[in-house]
């Protein structure tokens, strides 16, 4: 059924010339109300940028007017309704209202893959047109969708100077710490650590691998799950700015999860002495990945990362096999 559609829908090879400038023009309207969706979503934290993709629209809509001025001195005025979802290999565009969350960097990097579209769009349409004028205006407008990194590099001079980029950036990176990695930190440290006790208690008061493993993960899931509401419950981030309490929930809830589950799967192996070495392999593995984050997400010194994790992972563990073996 979907290969039957998908047949229906034509190659942008089997398209006329009416049809290949309305299908240019509807582009440049769709690329030019992305750049100013663009706009819209950084307007608040990042105003310097939001002007550059302001400026970038500007351009998208310059090359519409252009566009449609061929059109009318081509074919008249009724433009025929092609889009790029009408095309069977045209490049698509996510949705705007998708695009919501999508970092400062993310943004930039979906800009240029568009510009990158569109000058093979055009490279392609202009080599399909016989007719001079329409062939001249597609072949330059391909050149100026390479020129557009240029473009845009000068309006990145012009409203984001070097420092004012650099704010920028660094107030991306805070929020993407704050948001995802401090949340995911608390969480991995908390499930690799507080498990250690019941897992390591388990698995020596009982010496069998598959009731430690159980141990392991209803204390890794009970973590995660507790450790996730706690984080959604304790600060919903309009006043901390710490950005949404869905997404810090997710991060310390799977990450709880994860630092759990990493040694309590060891114990699926039935041999316990074998179980019990990969088990504490992987605690020391999971704290290191700890102090790595620490330092470098939270620049922490490695000193003080380590001390603060090692010790208080040894003293969990020590715990629980003392607890254990009593």
């Amino acid at each position: 059924m979907l290969s039957r559609w998908l047949s229906n829908k034509p190659r942008l090879a089997d398209l006329s010339e009416q049809e290949i400038i309305a299908l240019a023009i509807s582009s440049e309207e769709e690329d030019a109300s992305v750049y100013l969706a663009f706009a819209s979503q950084l307007r608040e934290d990042y105003p310097a940028s939001a002007k550059v993709f302001e400026g970038m629209a500007e351009e998208e809509h310059t090359h519409r007017n252009r566009l449609i001025e061929l059109h009318r001195a081509r074919f008249g005025e009724a433009i025929p309704l092609v889009r790029r979802d009408h095309v069977r290999d045209f490049p698509s565009r996510t949705p705007v209202w998708l695009t919501k969350q999508l970092s400062l960097e993310k943004i930039r990097e979906v800009t240029e893959r568009m510009e990158a579209d569109a000058h093979r769009f055009y490279t392609v349409a202009a080599s399909q047109c016989l007719d001079a004028s329409t062939r001249k205006l597609l072949g330059d407008l391909a050149l100026e969708e390479v020129n557009h990194e240029t473009i845009a590099a000068e309006l990145c001079d012009e409203h984001t100077p070097s420092d004012v980029r650099q704010s920028e950036d660094d107030k991306a990176h805070r929020q993407f710490v704050l948001t995802y990695v401090q949340p995911g930190l608390a969480g991995l440290m908390d499930g690799s650590v507080s498990t250690l006790a019941p897992i390591f208690a388990a698995a020596f008061a009982t010496g069998d691998t598959m009731q430690t493993f159980r141990v392991g993960l209803a204390a890794s899931i009970g973590a995660g799950i507790s450790m996730g509401f706690t984080e959604v419950a304790s600060d919903d981030g309009v006043i901390s700015g710490r950005g949404s309490p869905i997404k810090r929930g997710l991060a310390t809830g799977i990450m709880t999860t994860i630092g759990g589950l990493g040694h309590a799967l060891p114990y699926l192996i039935p041999d316990f002495n074998i179980a019990t070495t990969l088990a504490v392999i992987l605690v020391f593995v999971e704290l290191w990945v700890i102090t790595w984050i620490q330092n470098k997400y939270m620049d922490t010194p490695w000193s003080r990362a380590t001390l603060q994790v090692v010790v208080g992972g040894a003293l969990v563990f020590a715990a629980g096999m003392l607890i254990g073996n009593a």
